[in-house]
């Protein structure tokens, strides 16, 4: 071993610098409508940006106030969640959604929904050589996760059962990012082909309050599920519906087995929602009103969006629910995002999530009324 004449620095004589260890994730997907973006920012009106699914209304003031009166929280939080949160999220699914016989105990507050989704396969121990399967057009953390657990992916296309060797199931329904619902009947048929194969099945169920031409049914309904949602996980998030995105709050529920695994993981991990917004997401529960007025807002701007896309010559396909419209102009994405950028209006590739969205855009409903309004005289002046 030789001195290598830097400050303190030392290599083995003849030996190349080793590969960078650690798991290869792909590029992060926004970071690539950098060129897109800056195109779109020169519209001497100002960008419209319709990319990415981030709430732009304000926090509902009764959740701020919660949020406020928790601040004094000097000691640790519990991983778990307070009981009240726990008994809010139940009583919510079970207003909302018709989700009956939930135990609080078999509910997991996480920090935001995405972090769940990363790391739910390491944290049910999926290893090399298994194989997580997503949807064929699915949220791109789904594909993340399975890459830092080492495993393998299988995009399933609507209707096809999982593989051999499958330890996770990912369902997305409301689906992000073609707004696409299924069924009870679908979804237990799912669920049904995951338990076949010994998987568990995590439903990503963050769009589950915003149905517009349909009634978004959860996996723990019984009908989908059964009367025991063994192997079942819903994950829910507030981002959307309280325009929390900046709280992170989110929270999985289902079997109570699979829940109280994660929780074991997770108190050793550190994974806990701050005590003051636990405090807010139990009043934001607890509270219909202003999802009932958030769902109002989103709906006024998704018939704007539809209609001038349908002016500008796009064909809108699923989007029966959800936060984003998933329109196609008949080209190629790129070529889509490009021809939207030169009039000042940003939107997401369908290649983000996955091959078989070569000739979609996702346009997202999360801009103010008055982008709302810029991007429709843009699309059909």
């Amino acid at each position: 071993m030789s001195v290598d004449g830097t400050s303190g620095g030392v290599a083995v004589t003849g030996q190349q610098p080793s590969e960078p260890r650690g798991v290869r994730l792909p590029e992060f997907p926004w970071d690539s409508l950098a060129s897109a973006g800056e195109l779109a920012r020169s519209h001497p009106d100002g960008v419209v940006n319709l990319s990415v699914g981030t709430p732009v209304d304000p926090v509902p003031p009764p959740l701020r106030d919660a949020l406020a009166a928790g601040s004094d929280s000097p000691g640790y939080p519990a991983t778990h969640g307070t009981p009240e949160l726990r008994s809010a999220a139940v009583e919510a699914l079970r207003r909302r959604h018709g989700v009956t016989g939930l135990d609080p105990e078999a509910v997991l507050p996480t920090i935001g929904s995405k972090e769940f989704v990363a790391w739910l396969p390491t944290l049910l121990g999926v290893r090399p050589g298994d194989v997580v399967a997503i949807p064929e057009l699915a949220y791109p953390t789904y594909e993340v996760g399975a890459r830092l657990a080492g495993a393998e992916i299988a995009r399933l296309a609507p209707g096809e059962a999982p593989p051999p060797g499958t330890a996770l199931v990912w369902l997305n329904s409301p689906s992000n990012p073609t707004g696409r619902v299924d069924g009870a009947a679908t979804l237990a048929e799912s669920v049904r082909a995951a338990r076949e194969v010994g998987a568990v099945v995590a439903s990503d169920e963050c769009y589950l309050d915003l149905g517009w031409r349909t009634e978004p049914v959860s996996v723990l309904d019984p009908r989908v599920a059964g009367e025991r949602p063994d192997g079942v996980l819903a994950v829910h998030s507030l981002s959307k519906t309280s325009n929390f995105a900046g709280y992170r709050a989110g929270f999985v529920t289902g079997d109570p087995r699979l829940v109280a695994d994660l929780l074991e993981v997770r108190k050793h991990a550190g994974m806990i929602m701050p005590r003051p917004v636990q405090e807010a997401m139990t009043v934001a529960l607890g509270d219909d009103g202003h999802v009932r007025e958030q769902y109002e807002r989103y709906r006024a701007r998704r018939e704007r969006l539809w209609g001038a896309l349908e002016t500008a010559g796009f064909r809108i396909d699923y989007s029966e629910a959800g936060l984003y419209l998933w329109a196609s102009g008949g080209a190629d994405a790129w070529s889509t995002v490009d021809w939207l950028a030169r009039r000042g209006i940003l939107a997401a590739p369908g290649t983000f999530y996955g091959p078989a969205g070569q000739q979609h855009v996702r346009v997202a409903l999360t801009a103010s009324d008055e982008r709302v309004e810029a991007a429709v005289r843009r699309l059909t002046g």
